[in-house]
């Protein structure tokens, strides 16, 4: 298999898993306010050229465009945009939607003043690649944004509780989770994007009456957690899984029976690219 098969195989795969389930629910169930944190963290306003790559169905695309801004929501699963487009907050707004894969972006060199990403580029499993498109598309002087789940948060808990029962990564891939970490940014981005905002907070979520609801909730609907589940049900261990997510649900759940609380830390990352 050459290698342009295997990455087109590999981005075929992400698409479906990003497709099943109801990614569009788990957004408005408790990741709608994370959107809004990026945008108001970037320089966006009336006539703003704005990329958002990974958009899924534009939780950080709509507020945007809101503001006056021409958007661009760009990404890898075609449904996850038709969700989008179809959400009544989305009608009569300057907002384009395309399917692109974050690491073959299908725009011209320079074209944005503010490339964004809400939790949406760190699963790009190639990482320096995504990271070098963010910058080519935007231009010198312009905004790079980005709002991504942390390794030592609740999202990188997750990741390692079900990585047992994950089949092997592909070559080149790397955790998605390590695009919360500081240093990992800096050494993606080098000397092109000199960051002034590099700020960890949580997202708290209450949604949830039980502790276990939560990962009964991603079992249904977060695509990687049902990709991890089959995977561990194909190989006799999705009881084992089952225990294990119960048991990550329970450790972080910071609430009371009936009331539980998550805090889930994300990093927020915003810079200049300096490249002339």
């Amino acid at each position: 298999m050459t290698t342009q098969t295997a990455d087109s195989d590999l981005k075929a795969r992400h698409r479906s898993m990003w497709a099943s389930g109801n990614y569009p629910h788990m957004v408005d169930t408790f990741l709608l306010p994370l959107g809004p944190r990026l945008v108001d963290a970037c320089p966006i306003g009336a006539g703003t050229r704005v990329l958002d790559v990974a958009a899924g169905t534009g939780n950080a695309s709509i507020p945007a465009a809101q503001r006056g801004a021409v958007v661009t929501a760009s990404d890898l699963t075609p449904e996850l945009l038709e969700a989008g487009g179809s959400r009544p907050e989305a009608a009569r707004l300057d907002l384009t939607w395309v399917p692109a894969d974050a690491e073959h972006l299908p725009f011209d060199d320079d074209s944005f003043d503010v490339v964004m990403s809400s939790i949406g580029v760190m699963f790009a499993p190639h990482h320096q690649a995504a990271a070098d498109e963010l910058v080519r598309a935007c231009r010198p002087g312009g905004t790079i944004g980005l709002l991504s789940w942390t390794p030592e948060g609740m999202l990188g808990a997750l990741f390692a509780t079900m990585k047992p029962f994950a089949p092997a990564p592909p070559p080149g891939a790397l955790p998605p989770v390590l695009w919360g970490s500081e240093e990992h940014l800096r050494g993606l981005f080098g000397g092109r994007v000199e960051f002034h905002t590099m700020t960890r907070d949580t997202l708290e979520i209450t949604a949830f009456a039980e502790a276990r609801d939560y990962g009964e909730h991603f079992k249904a609907h977060y695509g990687p957690t049902i990709a991890v589940r089959a995977n561990a049900d194909r190989n006799g261990r999705a009881a084992e899984f089952d225990a294990a997510l119960d048991s990550f649900c329970d450790t972080w759940n910071v609430g009371a029976p009936g009331a539980a609380r998550f805090e889930k830390e994300y990093l927020l990352a915003v810079g200049t690219h300096t490249e002339a």
